[in-house]
This record gives C-alpha cells, sequence and structure tokens, in this order.
C-alpha cells in the first residue's frame, strides 16, 4: 500500500529519523558496555521517543507501535526499575531492527508491514514483567494516573510538585474520573503561571547536559520562581478571564492549533488533537507534556536552571526574555545531490580550460598574463576544493554501523572483542563512503571470524581475554588511509604457501620463491580461504577477492602485513574523489593516455635488453624484487600489437591491488589534473579504458583502467 502524506513533510521525517536511526544502533552498543551512562540512556530513550512522534504525525501506525514498545522500556531503565543486560539489548537491536525495516519502505513509498506480534509482546512483557511499585501521589491517585510503564517519571514528578503547590492554597486539581475537565487544566495551569504568566521570569537555557528527569526540589524552585516563596500573593483565581488559560495552553503548545512534533518542528494539526473538546484524557495529557520535555518548553524550559532563574531581578529578567524568544537563523541548506553533481562538473571544465590557459600563457613571454593566469590558477584551485567539500561525508557514516557489526559476530563466535574506532570525522566523497562499505564490512569480519582468537586460547597464549580490532581513517595529501587492525593470531606465510599448492594456485617451485609479504597477499586471491569448514561468516574464499575487486576498482592500493601470534594489519589507499583525477600523462606513437596518478609507484629509464623470463612472461627486478613486464603500445594501439620492445625505455611502476606491474611507454609528459567524461558509444565498453578528458594542449587523452587493463589482456 501506496503512501497518501505530505512529501515534504515526508522528506523531513525521512532525513531526520534516518539520521536518528542510524546513530541508534552505535548507541545501543555503547549503552550495553556502559549501562552507568544515563545520558546516553535518555539521549536513545529520546531517539525513539522522536522517531514515534514524527512516524505518529504521518500515521505510521506500525513504527509507533514498535517505538513506543521500545520506548516503554528504556523509561524502566531510566526508571531504574530494569538493568540493561545482553538479553534485553538483543531483544531492543532486534526492536530496532524491525524499525529500520519498516523505514525503508516507508524510504521506497509503501506503508511498512506491522512487526511481529511476538516481537511486541517480548517488548511489552520485559518492560511490564519486572516493573516496580512506584509510589502514587494523592492527586495521582484521586485522577485514577496510570502507574504502569506507559506514564512517564515526568508526570509523576509534575503532580507530587503540584501537591506541594496545592498545600499553599493555590488550589487543587481534583475528580474521581480517568477524565480532566479543561476548567481543571485550567486551573492547573493558573497554579503554574498565575493570571497572566509569570513577570520578570525569563527561561535560561545551559549547554550542560542535564538529566530528562526533574526533582521535586527543582519543581518547587520553578514554583518559586513564579509567584514567589509563598504561592501567587495578590492573585485571585476567580477574577481570571476563562480565555486565560486557552491563551496560556495555546503558548504551552507553542501556538494556536499547534502541537510541536517529535520530528523536531512545528506542525499544524486540528485543535480537536490537542485539546479534545471539553476534556483532555491521561494520554493526551502524558503526550502533551512529553511533546514539552522532549523539546525543553514549557514548565521544563527553565528547569536546568531554576535556582538560577528564581535570584534574577524581575527587570533585567524582562530586559533578557525577547532575546532568550529570538529565533535562531538557519544555516543549513539541503541540496539536490543532481545539482551538486551539475556544479562539480562545470568545475571539471573550468579546470580543463585553466589548465590550457596555463600551457598557452607558458608559451608567452608576458608579465602581466603570467600574474593574471596565476590568479585563475589559485581561484580555480580554491573553487575546486570548496565544490569537492560540498560532496564530502564523513567517513562516520561507514563507521557507525560496525559497533554492531561487531557485537553481533563476536557474540554468535563465543568471542569477546573490543572494536577501536578512529578518525570518524575524516571527509570523503559521498560516492566512496557509499563504495567503501561493503569492503570494510568483509575486513572486519574477517578480522573478527579468523583473526581474534577465542577467549580461553587467548589466556593461554598470556593474551587478554578481549581481542582488539581497530578501525581507522585519515587523509594523507591527496587520497585517504584506511587501516583495519587486530591483536589476533596472525598468518603463518608457511601454511599459505601450502595453501596455495594444495588449492592448485602456485606449484611447489613458485610458492617457495613468495617472500612472506606475498604470501599474505594470497588471501586476496579468488576462492582462497584458510578456513577448513564453510560457514556462515566465511569459508567460502569469496569475501577477500570482492574487497580486492571493489578498491581496485576505486583506484585504491592495497597492503597487508601480519606477524605469527601477533595479530594482522590492512591498509587501503583510495583517491579522496573520482571527479577530478590527477594523473600521469604518457604518450604511445603521438596518442596521449592518462595513467591515474594514485596507482603510478615510480618511474625510470631501463635498459630492456637485460630483462629475464619466468614460466613464460617477461619480468625485470628492481631492487631484488621481480615484477612483470608489458609494453603498453601492443595492447592499445593498433597495428602494434607484434612491436618489439626498444634497447632502452620509459617504465612506469604501477600498483594493482596488492602486486606491482611494470609498463614500458614511449614518452612521458607529466603531471596533470583531468576531469573524467565517458567515452562514446564508439569506445564504450573497450576493455582497459575508463573515460576520457582534454589535456592542456588542447589533444583528447584516454584514461587507463590498469584493472580491467590486465584482466583484458594479461590473464
Amino acid at each position: 500500500m501506496s503512501l497518501n502524506v505530505d512529501q515534504e513533510i515526508l522528506e523531513d521525517f525521512l532525513v531526520e529519523a534516518g539520521e536518528i536511526l542510524e546513530l541508534l544502533s552505535e548507541q545501543l552498543v555503547d549503552l550495553e558496555q556502559h549501562p552507568e551512562d544515563r545520558e546516553l540512556l535518555n539521549a536513545i530513550f529520546r531517539g525513539f521517543h522522536t522517531v514515534k512522534g514524527g512516524a505518529g504525525f504521518l500515521q505510521l501506525d506500525p513504527m509507533v507501535d514498535c517505538c513506543h514498545s521500545a520506548e516503554n522500556l528504556f523509561d524502566q531503565l531510566r526508571n531504574d526499575a530494569l538493568k540493561v543486560s545482553s538479553e534485553l539489548m538483543d531483544l531492543v537491536l532486534q526492536a530496532l531492527d524491525a524499525i529500520n525495516s519498516m523505514f525503508q519502505r516507508v524510504q521506497q513509498g509503501e506503508f511498512p508491514d506491522p512487526v511481529a506480534p511476538q516481537l511486541l509482546a517480548g517488548l511489552n512483557a520485559m518492560a511490564s514483567g519486572q516493573t516496580a511499585a512506584a509510589p502514587v501521589s494523592a492527586v495521582s491517585s484521586a485522577a485514577s494516573v496510570h502507574s504502569d510503564a506507559e506514564v512517564s517519571a515526568e508526570f509523576d514528578k509534575l503532580i507530587s510538585g503540584l501537591d506541594v503547590a496545592s498545600s499553599s492554597g493555590a488550589g487543587k486539581v481534583a475528580g474521581g474520573s480517568d477524565l480532566i475537565t479543561e476548567d481543571e487544566f485550567d486551573d492547573l495551569l493558573d497554579q503554574l503561571h498565575g493570571s497572566h504568566g509569570a513577570p520578570g521570569v525569563v527561561s535560561v537555557s545551559t549547554a550542560a547536559p542535564v538529566s530528562d528527569l526533574i526533582t521535586e526540589d527543582e519543581f518547587d524552585s520553578l514554583l518559586d520562581s513564579l509567584h514567589g516563596p509563598n504561592g501567587a500573593p495578590g492573585l485571585s483565581q476567580a477574577g481570571l478571564a476563562d480565555n486565560s488559560a486557552d491563551d496560556e495552553f495555546d503558548q504551552l503548545l507553542g501556538g494556536p492549533a499547534h502541537a510541536v512534533s517529535a520530528a523536531g518542528s512545528l506542525k499544524s494539526v486540528p485543535e480537536a488533537s490537542s485539546v479534545g473538546g471539553e476534556l483532555i484524557t491521561d494520554d493526551e495529557f502524558e503526550n502533551l507534556l512529553d511533546d514539552l520535555q522532549s523539546k525543553g518548553e514549557g514548565a521544563f524550559a527553565a528547569v536546568n536552571t531554576a535556582a538560577a532563574v528564581s535570584q534574577v531581578p524581575s527587570d533585567a529578567a524582562a530586559a533578557a526574555k525577547p532575546q532568550a524568544n529570538k529565533p535562531v537563523a538557519e544555516s543549513n541548506v539541503r541540496v539536490d545531490t543532481r545539482l551538486l553533481d551539475q556544479i562539480m562538473n562545470m568545475v571539471g571544465e573550468l579546470v580543463l580550460v585553466r589548465n590550457r590557459l596555463v600551457r598557452l600563457g607558458a608559451e608567452l613571454d608576458d608579465g602581466e598574463m603570467a600574474k593574471a593566469l596565476g590568479s585563475l590558477d589559485m581561484v580555480t584551485a580554491d573553487l575546486q576544493m570548496s565544490v569537492m567539500k560540498t560532496r564530502m561525508q564523513p567517513v562516520k557514516k561507514v563507521f557507525g554501523r560496525f559497533p554492531r557489526l561487531v557485537r553481533d559476530l563476536s557474540r554468535q563466535l563465543h568471542k569477546e572483542v573490543n572494536l577501536e574506532l578512529r578518525g570518524e570525522d575524516t571527509d570523503l566523497d559521498k560516492n566512496l563512503v557509499e563504495a567503501l562499505a561493503d569492503p570494510l564490512i568483509h575486513l572486519v569480519r574477517n578480522a573478527i571470524d579468523h583473526g581474534i582468537e577465542e577467549p580461553d586460547v587467548r589466556e593461554r597464549n598470556d593474551k587478554p581475554r578481549e581481542g582488539h580490532v581497530l578501525l581507522s581513517a585519515e587523509q594523507e595529501g591527496d587520497h585517504i588511509l584506511l587501516i583495519i587492525e587486530d591483536d589476533g593470531a596472525g598468518m603463518d606465510p608457511d601454511k599459505l604457501r601450502a595453501l596455495a599448492v594444495k588449492r592448485g594456485m602456485l606449484d611447489p617451485e613458485a610458492a617457495a620463491r613468495l617472500s612472506d609479504h606475498e604470501c599474505y597477499n594470497l588471501i586476496f586471491a579468488a576462492g582462497f580461504s584458510t578456513k577448513e569448514q564453510i560457514s556462515d561468516v566465511s569459508g567460502r574464499g569469496v569475501g577477500m577477492d570482492v574487497v580486492k575487486t571493489k578498491i581496485s576498482q576505486l583506484n585504491g592500493k592495497l597492503d597487508v602485513d601480519s606477524t605469527l601470534g601477533m595479530g594482522s594489519r590492512i591498509e587501503i589507499q583510495v583517491p579522496l574523489t573520482l571527479a577530478i583525477m590527477p594523473t600521469l600523462m604518457v604518450l604511445l606513437e603521438s596518442q596521449a593516455f592518462a595513467l591515474p596518478l594514485v596507482n603510478v609507484n615510480e618511474i625510470f629509464n631501463l635498459d630492456l635488453t637485460q630483462i629475464n623470463m619466468v614460466d613464460g612472461q617477461q619480468v625485470i627486478i628492481v631492487r631484488d624484487k621481480a615484477m612483470p613486464l608489458f609494453h603498453l603500445k601492443r595492447w592499445l594501439m593498433k597495428g602494434f600489437e607484434k612491436d618489439p620492445l626498444p634497447q632502452n625505455g620509459h617504465v612506469v611502476i604501477t600498483n594493482v591491488g596488492t602486486m606491482q606491474v611494470a609498463f614500458v611507454v614511449d614518452q612521458l609528459v607529466g603531471q596533470e589534473e583531468v576531469v573524467i567524461k565517458p567515452l562514446g558509444s564508439v569506445l564504450h565498453g573497450t576493455p582497459g579504458l575508463s573515460g576520457a578528458t582534454i589535456t592542456g594542449d588542447g589533444r583528447i587523452a584516454l584514461i587507463v583502467d590498469i584493472p580491467s587493463l590486465l584482466k583484458a589482456y594479461a590473464s
């Protein structure tokens, strides 16, 4: 069933709720490790409450039900009626998965399916079955206020505070039914504010984090600040106008016929839903208090500094009041990513023009022209960097899912694992953020399954029972360095050699010639796995091959190192962006080709008469290391398939995944930033080419895709 809601409101909900749900996964795992963190507990409660409010406004009842049950459970945790346990967290994480699943349906424009009744029953049973009996005040008993998990602690504290106020003669809430009349609610507001509010009182916010609960002392201080120590002298309720409380109620809600949505903005709703005609039910009053508390409005706005407020002189407070209500200017603007891509494309065109002008200017002996071109170069570079930053996202968008992944996997494998995250604020292109998710998941799962030993084994090896996995990111020049490191068992190079021979990947002589470092790189070969038994976690030899392929497609580099008994370390280098690429420009005959600079390791001239043959493949020896040599012109230029190697030539050594390959080229032009343009219909799909660009001298250059080039010609 498709959704029939206001699209603007739906988009706001998807953005805000999506961010909250993404954060909740990390917060829940953190809470399990730090159950005493009250601020974190309250933040999770508010998260479920906010999503529930936004879903309720859109009438997404299945999401509301699941969020409400989770919210009740965390309310019990906040009141110390329950304790955080692994079983409880398992249930809550299942609920979060269900909410995420429903959220995805909403993103697709579909109405969410109801959650499994067993899950809701489990949440409600855990919340109600262990609920501790709470003291009920006289007023709440008279009004038959609920005492179960659905009643928030703030309501109990508020009513308790009103008992104190009523004893001073300001009035008392009366009634013997479950409903409170509008007059009774007006009286309650009068007790809080008097007939015309509280002159001279200003709500003061504080940056210090506080608990969601207010104590009776804080509430008494708030009442004193509103009415003075002895109630509200000189104010008679009998003389109040009937519409005074209505105005107060409208102000409390943020304006007539408005309710504060939990999604974080003011939404217009029918007036009957807020007041309910003449009567307001307990549930409606509870929801009102929840909304006020989550937004820090109404009586809750002054809770943080109630004692300080009571000492503010009335004239100073009156002067400060307009400042407190001053709206905050909007600092963010939502922009369609397609517009950002279009702007990036235009900046790319500007870069090409800049390159052309700089090349022409170098040929002229004109000082003023050189200065103008220098300014153009600087401004273009700054503009390019600024536009690139608009496409950047913190790598935390990827890292945020790993605490949950590690938590679930360690419980499944009966291991104890501590995950450390570093550099979560490192920014990179949004396309790279999305593309890196799968490779990193494979690597972290591999580190836990293959690397980290079981707790008893670690103890026997004089290691802590809890294993350690590090996931870090940092910017190094024009690329991002990602590190996945563990303190597990490490890799045995001799075992890797034997497995490669056993699986028919290498013959014994070739395996014996491999260095230890080259042995470690065998784990990225297709079908290679060190697991003897296949499980639902690993053992099929697919995951690491996927990692190598994906990183190669991103023009990245992989490097792996390990120490037996100490652990393993995998480094990944990827460019900051894929839109504008630094390249090494080379010539084959008269045709220009661009090699991605991130793949280029070194360049030198070589005596090509001193090459060697190994297993029928030409190789060169560089610093005692053999690497395959290929004549690039034979692959990319028609009519030169049998062209002999020159006696001396320019050799470019490139990194492809975990291996190094040498290419012979005719001429080196130099380094140049290029903008990737898609190939036309004639060249589209040509192996080894990823696009085209225009060089600084106006020629068309083809951009070489080194991984696909090797796959097409060297295999």
